[in-house]
This record gives structure tokens, C-alpha cells and sequence, in this order.
């Protein structure tokens, strides 16, 4: 595994640490205006900017292989060739990134959350989901958060297929929390009772990440 890219994380924890970002004198406002979009202290940007840890793990797909795992009826390892028969499903979505910048309107294809569990059946007890990565990065979030309509694992961004400094061939895409919580290159998607906090989340980032709150960072 290559290692990440130090100067990288540091500058983000150090984000996080003087609450970068946040309107207000880092104070969220109260009150929203979803007339508008756009998140508070969001700015719209032009084309997808790259951010990542430093590495683009290039995964043949004759290689490739999501496993579902833990407090599931069903445990999966889906091929290539797997995931590709699973009924596509399409949505349009914008995207919010941490740092300041959102795009609207991306188109994405892939295979719905819903349906995966659908086929693995998560048990009673699993309350959150912890995505690991090609990468070594995991993120985590509560099960709720994913069991929604607009969650996917997309393999396409606009009619194209996905990028691989995009998490190509598959990375998560959850529209209703900041982009972070939409791993890139997803390996293994583990059910389980309790919450595990991922990479950002145990390096001063919110374990919610909701735009609409302007909840970037833990208290």
C-alpha cells in the first residue's frame, strides 16, 4: 500500500482544528433558505476538482471485487461481471464538497444502495455502514443515511464511465451529506452494530456531515 500524502492530511486537520470554512466566525447560521441550493459557505465551481490522499489505485476490473460483509443475512462478493448485472439505476444529484465547492446537476449510473440491500438483508442489530477503500481510506455512516433513494455506487458521471481519480470504476455517491462520505474506489461495504469513525471523521471532522447544517467539523 502506498502511503498518503502527509502534507495533504495535515493541511486538512488543520482545517478542521480552526474550523475553516464555516460562516458566521465559524458559528453555523440557524436558519436555512433551501430556495437557494447552494449550502451555506458552499461556492459554486467550475468542471470536478480532484481531492484524494495522495493515491489513484488503479484496480484492473478482471480484479475488481466489492464484499458486503458483517450483521447481514447475506454476506456478497460481487465481480465485475456481478455488478454489471444488477439492475442500473440513475439519479442526478448535486455535490457538496467540505471545502467550500459544489457542483450541480451530476449525472450518475450505478447500482442503487437500496438494492444491495435488498439482496444482503441487513440484520435487526446493524445500525451503521463503514466503507473501506483501494486507497485504505473508511468512512462510516449511520444506516439511515444510506438507506435512501438517491444513495448509490456509481460507475458512470455524466454518460461517461467514471474517472479513476474519481474512484473509478466505483465509488459511493450520498447527495444529502458533504462528499467525504462518498468513498472513492469502494472495496468492502461492512454492516455492523456500532458506529466506527473513518479517516476524516477521527482526524476532526463531523461524524453527521450534513451541508445543510454546516456540519464540517466535530465540536
Amino acid at each position: 500500500m502506498e502511503e498518503f500524502n502527509e502534507r495533504l492530511v495535515n493541511r486538512k486537520e488543520a482545517w478542521a482544528q480552526a474550523k475553516r470554512g464555516l460562516t458566521e466566525e465559524g458559528v453555523p447560521p440557524d436558519t436555512r433558505l433551501r430556495e437557494n441550493r447552494l449550502p451555506p459557505g458552499q461556492h459554486m465551481t467550475k468542471g470536478w476538482p480532484v481531492l484524494d490522499l495522495g493515491i489513484h489505485p488503479t484496480i484492473a476490473l478482471t480484479d475488481w471485487t466489492l464484499t458486503i460483509t458483517g450483521a447481514v443475512a447475506q454476506p456478497a462478493t460481487w465481480t465485475w461481471e456481478d455488478f454489471l448485472q444488477q439492475p442500473p439505476t440513475q439519479s442526478i444529484s448535486d455535490f457538496h464538497c467540505v471545502t467550500t465547492w459544489s457542483t450541480f446537476d451530476n449525472h450518475w449510473e450505478g447500482v442503487s444502495f437500496r438494492h444491495l440491500m435488498s439482496l444482503v438483508r441487513p440484520l435487526p442489530a446493524a445500525r451503521f455502514v463503514l466503507f473501506s477503500s483501494y486507497d485504505g481510506y473508511t468512512v462510516n455512516l449511520p444506516l439511515e443515511a444510506c438507506d435512501d433513494e438517491d444513495v448509490l455506487l456509481a460507475c458512470t458521471w455524466n454518460a461517461a464511465p467514471l474517472p479513476t481519480e474519481h474512484g473509478g470504476p466505483v465509488r459511493v455517491i450520498v447527495p444529502k451529506r458533504y462528499a467525504w462520505k462518498g468513498a472513492k474506489w469502494v472495496k468492502e461495504i461492512t454492516f455492523a452494530e456500532h458506529d466506527k469513525p473513518g479517516f476524516w471523521e477521527v482526524r476532526g471532522y463531523s461524524n453527521q456531515a450534513l451541508p445543510w447544517d454546516e456540519d464540517r467539523y466535530g465540536y
